[in-house]
């Protein structure tokens, strides 16, 4: 093996595609990953960085181009982190996307099963009804890759035409209040209601001027029905903490999901794809095989839209939530839909589940770091009939339903997802039933 040199120039041939979209070679029994690359591509790269195990190395030449590359419509894409694939050809895209799950199920999981096509989403443009905007000296945009350098943009190519109209509004007004300084700014949409919501973020209460700010992105726009402080002084990432407060109109959208209305509050989390996640939705209530006598769990319910979803063709759907303001807006989402066999309780779901003592279904929607294993053993424990996995992560997704085939489970199916057209992400529903 050789021993790699910072800027020196190798040749390599690229394989396959990282979780973060970047490209995979060899190279004298290096792994290396190059951005901005593609599988099937041959070129020349210079050696960025060293590991233990594997180099980063940055694109010089192509001298082979996949034919699956196509011109991005963002001219900012490369720079911006926002999209890793808007490069690659829609139906690559999907591919790709399967084999990951397929991958990280097999690896993983040491699972063998059939994981259908990848759902394709209505629209690969356009689709985004929610956008978070950092903001440094007034300007704009989105932070670029893996860094906090902000990329001023003009338009984002994913996010929807409402919600693009309410952004060019606020970009040009924040530049007549040269005294309003921001940390973000985020931008609610509901297509199907033609509502939006603007978030300003702010270190402190600021300037006396924000309230005149607030007033005028609220005339400016009559499809913006509210404008709402989030007063966040907090160092760190962490883009909205939890006090905020109304500067003008209301502060909710409605938006809706099949055939029901639901609240969409700044801090409510809510599906970013709404007509995909209608799609993956009755996958679930499909997979839930539900007759109407059934009792279901829904874990990690958000604001309720899945158990609304389940619940007129269920018994019973008890949500657990452990984000009281979600579990509000569940009760509040029930009650607004004339939904009354629901119930939601505020509690992290390891702990609530020990108070249950049967269940027929459970639907399982964890975030990005899946379930905390001693939910999965009490699960388990209770013996539903049927388990259906709502993932956002392929990784995680495949250590859980591990741990639930040992505990008597057998994986029936996976469906992939796009709900990120351009993105790297995919959601995967699994359906599992409990062997005899």
């Amino acid at each position: 093996m050789k021993h790699p040199i910072l800027n020196q120039q190798i040749r390599l041939v690229i394989l396959r595609l990282g979780i973060y979209g970047e490209g995979i070679g060899e190279w004298e029994g290096w792994t290396v990953f190059v951005d901005g690359v593609l599988p099937g591509e041959e070129v020349t790269a210079a050696i960025s960085e060293v590991r233990k195990n594997f180099l980063r190395a940055r694109l010089i030449t192509s001298h082979q181009t996949s034919p699956h590359r196509v011109k991005p419509p963002c001219p900012v894409f490369g720079r911006c982190g926002g999209c890793q694939l808007m490069h690659l050809s829609y139906e690559e895209q999907l591919k790709t996307k399967q084999q990951r799950v397929i991958d990280a199920l097999e690896r993983i999981g040491k699972i063998n099963v059939s994981v259908e096509p990848c759902v394709p989403s209505p629209q690969e443009l356009a689709y985004r009804n929610k956008i978070q905007l950092p903001v440094i000296d007034n300007q704009m945009g989105l932070y670029a890759f893996r860094s906090h350098d902000l990329v001023e943009i003009n338009q984002c190519y994913i996010h929807c035409g409402l919600g693009e109209k309410a952004f060019r509004l606020v970009k040009r007004l924040l530049g007549q209040f040269p005294k309003v300084h921001l940390r973000h700014v985020l931008i609610k949409t509901s297509v199907k209601k033609g509502q939006v919501l603007v978030v300003l973020v702010t270190e402190g209460k600021g300037d006396p001027e924000i309230a005149f700010l607030a007033q005028e992105i609220l005339q400016g726009l009559p499809e913006i029905k509210g404008v709402v402080q989030n007063l966040n002084s907090s160092p760190g990432n962490v883009i909205l903490s939890k006090n905020y407060q109304t500067l003008a109109g209301q502060p909710f959208i409605e938006d809706e999901l099949c055939g029901l209305t639901f609240k969409v509050s700044p801090a409510s989390f809510f599906q970013v794809n709404p007509p995909q996640a209608e799609n993956l939705y009755l996958k679930t209530l499909e997979f839930c095989e539900l007759t109407g006598t059934e009792k279901v769990l829904d874990a990690y319910c958000g604001v309720g839209t899945l158990a609304l979803i389940l619940a007129p063709h269920a018994k019973e759907v008890i949500g657990v939530e452990q984000v009281g303001e979600a579990i509000t807006d569940a009760q509040d989402n029930a009650k607004r839909n004339g939904i009354s066999n629901t119930k939601f309780h505020c509690a992290q779901a390891e702990e609530f589940i020990s108070s249950l003592s049967d269940l027929d279904v459970a639907v399982l929607n964890p975030p990005r770091k899946g379930c905390d294993p001693a939910f999965l053993d009490q699960l388990a424990a209770i013996k539903p009939h049927r388990i259906v996995y709502v993932s956002c992560d392929p990784a995680t997704l495949a250590r859980d339903l591990a741990t639930l085939q040992g505990k008597g489970y057998q994986v029936d199916t996976a469906v992939p997802f796009d709900m990120f057209p351009q993105t790297v992400h995919v959601e995967t529903v699994v359906r599992l039933t409990r062997r005899p």
